[in-house]
């Protein structure tokens, strides 16, 4: 590099303007010119994708170049990328030609002159790599608090890429999650409703892209994201969601169609629902979609043993027949069968290490016996009726979420059984679930391991439970087969080095979300060696 680091880190900012400031996060989206910053994502070898928003007229041409220094004297690539009213004038192209494993300079070029913030990006590495270094993230929601695990990570020098799991922004009406007495002032949403339509989603992407933690993170690193249920609405599946009613909220099909195409706009991904990218040979890494592409309606046991006659059959033949019901897809089945062949794919190429960028907990988590005893008295019925409902259904070696890959156990197996089949060296990422994990996945046959992530700013299991927080992660690593560690008491993001013998995943823990502050410290590590399939907590 031609700059320090941190001299182009502090000089950067200052393009950012108005949404580097906290607090202007509506201000800031109704500026015009370049609006949001600049972001680049799916690296390959030789290629990256570029992004940008800039509002002019109905339609801008805008010129991307990247460099290999931050002054531009040395341009390697440029393209031409339209921002147009049509996709709420964000602007993207792939730029190709690049050297793999090196760090690049780009920017944005209006027709007036002006230039966006520069960001900055790196290509994947070929053949012999020593070590890949992979921030991980899931689960930001604005109201909730800052985004203090973005400002973290993008100060760090030991970062190549970052991996969001999803859950990047939330559906939901001002008010509802968080309720408004525990909604962080200055944290406004845009629009107030909830996100139905593509102006809906579209608005909502604007007002949190003007995040400037948000925005320094997308500047200084490439990003692999994956969307999860709330890019689209609380639960989602294929054909519907729990947070969708069609009688006032129209079609689902339509209502996923606007939020995928908001996506695509607002965020630096290529139209591939799932894909791979291969790390040198040390690793492939593979994006999946539990989500959309094909997943089956989640089992919902609370109506099923509401409308139940007879509680204890209804669980027996929850237990035997509807929920281990091989035909029951998590991924749907062209899905599965690419990530078949994509496992045996990698290793066949010689890479060390499979790993899967995916939404949803794999590993097994059964409600403890001791949950009746964490809930305050004066909980709402529902939450008391919930409770009952996931003890009986524990006690007859059902877990907990039906929402999770525990819930299409047949499903897990069969992805399981590829890895195996291929021979992998299995590493599962997850979020979703706003609590740290890492589980051994397969039982008494090893399959890989798992490294589950916190949240950003949703609230996890402290929210909802007056226990001290390590006696519930006690109580559910006792409960839980497999299930080697948990933390149910902070927000953060994890580091996960790659290397060609081990595999070591850091889990951060903020401070607070409810000030700005990149206070944090390593509060768990856990690694696993090739070969072993097995965790060792460190």
């Amino acid at each position: 590099m031609s700059i320090r680091r941190r001299d182009f880190f502090g000089a950067s900012l200052a393009g950012l303007g108005i949404a580097a400031a906290p607090g202007h996060l509506l201000a800031a989206t109704l500026q015009k010119g370049f609006t949001h910053g600049v972001a680049s994502g799916e690296p390959s070898a030789n290629s990256i994708i570029l992004w940008t928003r800039y509002v002019g007229g109905e339609q801008t041409s805008l010129t991307a170049e990247i460099a290999e220094d931050s002054e531009f004297g040395r341009v390697v690539a440029r393209g031409e990328a339209i921002a147009s009213a049509q996709t709420h004038h964000c602007a993207k192209l792939t730029l190709a030609g690049l050297v793999p494993n090196q760090w690049y300079y780009y920017r944005f070029r209006a027709p007036d002159g002006a230039f966006s913030v520069i960001g900055r990006t790196r290509t994947l590495p070929v053949g012999p790599t020593a070590a890949f270094r992979m921030a991980v993230m899931s689960c930001s929601n604005l109201p909730f608090g800052w985004f203090n695990a973005y400002a973290h990570a993008a100060k760090r020098d030991d970062i190549d890429l970052v991996i969001h799991l999803g859950d990047y922004l939330y559906e939901y009406e001002a008010g509802r999650y968080p309720k408004a007495q525990y909604a962080l002032a200055g944290r406004t949403l845009d629009p107030l409703n909830e996100t139905t339509t593509l102006d809906d989603y579209h608005r909502r992407y604007a007002v949190y892209r003007a995040d400037a933690d948000l925005q320094r993170l997308h500047q200084m690193f490439p990003m692999v994201t994956i969307w999860d249920d709330h890019e689209f609405a609380n639960d989602a599946w294929r054909d519907g969601a729990e947070n969708h009613t069609s009688k006032t909220e129209g079609r689902w099909d339509a209502r996923k169609s606007a939020a995928k195409a908001a996506y695509a706009h607002w965020m630096p991904v290529s139209d591939a629902p799932y894909a791979s990218y291969d790390i040198g040979d040390l690793a492939t890494l593979i994006r999946l979609d539990t989500r959309i592409e094909g997943r089956d309606r989640q089992i919902d046991i609370a109506a099923l043993l509401n409308g139940a006659a007879d509680m204890g059959a209804m669980i027996r033949t929850l237990r035997t027949e509807i929920w281990p019901d091989p035909a029951r897809t998590m991924l749907g089945h062209d899905q599965e069968d690419w990530l078949a062949a994509a496992l045996k794919a990698s290793t066949a190429r010689g890479k060390r290490w499979q790993v899967l960028a995916q939404q949803v907990v794999m590993g097994s988590l059964f409600t403890p016996p001791e949950v009746s005893e964490w809930v305050a008295p004066a909980s709402p019925p529902e939450v008391r009726a919930a409770l009952e409902a996931a003890l009986a259904i524990a006690k007859a070696g059902i877990p907990a979420n039906m929402d999770a890959w525990d819930g299409y156990p047949a499903a897990r197996e069969r992805l399981l059984q590829s890895a195996r089949a291929a021979e992998a060296n299995l590493v599962v990422l997850a979020g979703d679930s706003h609590n740290g994990w890492a589980s051994d996945l397969g039982g008494s046959t090893p399959a890989g391991v798992e490294f589950a992530v916190h949240s950003v700013t949703s609230p996890g299991f402290e929210a909802y439970f007056s226990a001290p927080p390590e006696k519930v992660a006690s109580a559910l690593v006792a409960a839980s087969p497999g299930l080697k560690w948990a933390d149910t008491a902070h927000r953060g993001y994890a580091h996960v080095t790659l290397t060609p013998d081990v595999v070591r995943c850091e889990w951060g823990f903020l401070d607070t979300v409810r000030q700005r502050s990149t206070a944090l410290v390593v509060g768990a590590q856990a690694s696993v060696t090739a070969g072993s399939n097995r965790l060792c907590l460190d």
